[in-house]
């Protein structure tokens, strides 16, 4: 069993929704029933930036779920602290990642275009996971999202190249965005359907 956080209080409940409510439509952009049907409701221990053990829940493609429980259990075992781990379907974010973004929520399915195209995302799909997504930024032709976010190696809950998470995620086929030249998305890995 995994080491509880380290001052053993109890553990804080961040998200205990059904997997109806996690995967319920976004009104705004219906997405397709056969990537419903593929959509896996996984709870989740982490350790909280309060230094608390917390429970989330992440929906993910079910093919990537066992990745994800042990990507997970590695870092609670490396005391690798996450803000949260709420679905974006969650009343707090209402399938809105900008605000997700802000809250430093990590999170994985999200039906959504890739910001000024019309493509799907691989969120859109289950198949991506955003980390931290406020102290892991994404910047590209000077634009910065979160607006305030910085790229600091030295910020518990950073992903660094070379880092167990990057290392485990790429053994497993995974793809990190910090690897991008011109683009960098610190806080993105992804497992497309198709290999581009």
């Amino acid at each position: 069993m995994t080491e509880r956080a380290e001052n053993q209080k109890p553990m804080h409940i961040d998200s205990a929704m059904s997997r109806e409510q996690a995967i319920a439509q976004n009104p705004d952009m219906p997405c397709p029933r056969h990537i419903i049907e593929r959509q896996e409701l996984v709870g989740i221990d982490y350790l909280g930036f309060d230094r608390r053990l917390h429970r989330g829940q992440i929906v993910i493609d079910r093919e990537l779920a066992p990745d994800i429980i042990e990507l997970f259990a590695l870092m609670l075992d490396r005391k690798f602290p996450i803000k949260s781990v709420i679905p974006i379907g969650d009343s707090r974010f209402r399938w809105d990642d900008e605000r997700s973004v802000a809250a430093n929520n990590t999170s994985a399915f999200n039906y959504r275009l890739i910001a000024g195209t019309d493509k799907i995302s691989n969120h859109g799909y289950g198949r991506a996971i955003d980390i931290n997504p406020a102290v892991n930024p994404y910047f590209a032709d000077g634009w910065t999202s979160p607006p305030w976010g910085v790229y600091d190696p030295a910020v518990p809950g950073t992903i660094v190249d070379g880092d167990f998470i990057v290392m485990f995620l790429l053994r497993r086929g995974w793809k990190w965005r910090g690897h991008w030249e011109k683009v960098k998305d610190y806080q993105h890995f992804e497992k497309p359907l198709h290999h581009e």
